[in-house]
């Protein structure tokens, strides 16, 4: 019955469950399952893959990728930073259950410049989560995390405590590694091996890449094919684009490799980023903001799915998604059912995938309760304050907790949240606001309230 009951959370019908196996499409091969590819970018903005937008940054071979699966225009992350990005992609669940807001400590910036105590942040993903390795694991698939974990150091929080086979980390805050090999390209002959090694049976490779998070390193030969060529009208950085040009080979490597061993047919790969770009590198405009706030340039992200055996064509998909629905995704392909104690908070996008244009949800949701400092002159005085957001359709609103601040924008009509709408539509941002503060106290969503003792800004405020 708990079985039952969590498909029919997934929106799964009676003939599915009918099928054999519970497979979610036609496989391949009699008898084999799904395999899944998740390549995960650390930092990429929304406009810098050229399929995207740039003019300046190559990324041939992701092209390839958009022009072979289905490109979502409208994906968001679950934070506008790092681990509790990763923290709800791999939970399947919003950032309240979990307790993961931030990196680090809540209480970023200067103290005197906070107005509230932010509410702590916890950096280790409970155990009690079942994860979605954990979840397919138990269905017999093997796993492996290469590359970026974030949720936890220690046992038994570590990625081979929580439903990794196979893990690989870096050994030292540089994109090159002790013995001088560039670690986009160790990462890779990682993820290689794992699928060699494992490509008779299903398995689920999470490709967790440190590029193109900072610190700003490349190999000097792209470095120098990009000094010599043309700036683009939103790019301009030679390093940056040539840490972005080795994901791309990165990705053309782990795509030939699965055509080389006849797997392409049998394999789900995504590409995602785990948040807006950083600003000192890239731009995301038209979007306003970037990494660290809950603007669009900041949340909305690049995202691609091919899926041979569910997509007939390629296409563009503009409903909005967000990270949470990759665990029931994924299971919903794979045919196994999710942990019946466990409240996934996404949807299955297949629906999207098999060519629907539109899913039932109602609204996506962000919660960030802590405080960001500024990395640049025009984020002061701060890049991130405590604050919540809400977008159902094309209505957007953030409440800023700190002096209960209210911004709406129609990101229909105005995709660079330039006009704050609150007091031109007071119904409709009452509306979003209601819909909201339901939804936090529906997830038990923490919003600071405490004063800080230690608050004293400068006269200038800055």
């Amino acid at each position: 019955m708990k079985r039952r009951n969590f498909i029919k959370k997934l929106g799964l019908t009676a003939a599915y469950l009918a099928m054999p196996g519970c497979a979610a499409f036609p496989q391949a091969r009699a008898g084999r399952k799904t395999n899944f590819v998740f390549i995960l970018i650390d930092d990429m903005g929304y406009k810098d893959p050229a399929f995207m937008g740039s003019s300046y940054h190559h990324t041939p071979r992701i092209d390839n990728l958009a022009a072979e699966g289905v490109v979502f225009t409208n994906a968001y992350a679950n934070a506008p930073n790092c681990a509790p990005t990763r923290a709800c992609l791999i939970s399947g669940q919003y950032s309240p259950r979990h307790g993961i807001y931030t990196v680090g400590s809540p209480e970023r910036g200067s103290a005197n410049m906070r107005k509230l105590v932010p509410i702590p942040n916890k950096t280790n993903l409970d155990t009690a989560v079942v994860t979605l390795p954990q979840a397919l694991k138990a269905a017999g698939y093997a796993t492996a995390c290469i590359g970026k974990w974030h949720l936890g150091d220690r046992k038994p929080y570590r990625p081979q405590d929580r439903g990794f086979d196979v893990t690989f980390e870096r050994q030292q805050r540089s994109h090159f590694t002790a013995d001088g090999r560039y670690l986009t390209d160790v990462l890779t002959d990682r993820a290689i091996d794992f699928i060699r090694t494992k490509k008779d049976v299903p398995f689920f490779l999470y490709l967790s890449h440190y590029a193109v998070h900072t610190p700003i390193q490349a190999k000097k030969d792209l470095i120098e094919k990009y000094e010599s060529e043309t700036p683009g009208r939103l790019h301009n950085n030679p390093k940056y684009a040539a840490m972005i040009d080795s994901v791309d080979q990165s990705v053309g490597r782990i795509l030939d490799e699965l055509d080389r061993l006849a797997l392409a047919e049998d394999t789900v790969v995504f590409f995602f980023s785990d948040n807006g770009g950083y600003a000192n590198v890239t731009s995301m405009k038209p979007l306003r903001g970037s990494k660290g706030m809950l603007y669009e340039g900041g949340i909305r992200v690049p995202l691609i799915i091919r899926c041979p055996r569910i997509t007939n064509a390629p296409r563009k998909c503009n409903t909005p998604v967000i990270g949470i629905d990759f665990y029931p995704t994924i299971l919903n392909i794979a045919g196994v059912p999710g942990p019946p104690a466990q409240i996934l908070d996404g949807e299955s996008i297949l629906p999207l995938l098999k060519g629907r244009d539109k899913l039932d949800r109602k609204a996506l949701f962000w919660h960030f309760p802590a405080y960001l400092e500024p990395y640049n002159e025009d984020q002061k005085p701060w890049r991130m304050t405590p604050a919540s957001a809400v977008r159902a359709g094309p209505w957007k609103l953030i409440e800023f907790f700190e002096d209960s601040r209210i911004e709406l924008y129609n990101l229909d009509d105005d995709i660079g949240e330039k006009v704050n709408l609150a007091d031109a539509n007071p119904e409709r941002a009452a509306q979003l606001l209601r819909i909201l503060r339901d939804w936090r106290k529906r997830t038990n969503a923490p919003v600071p309230t405490q004063r800080n003792s230690l608050y004293s800004p400068p006269p200038n405020g800055t």
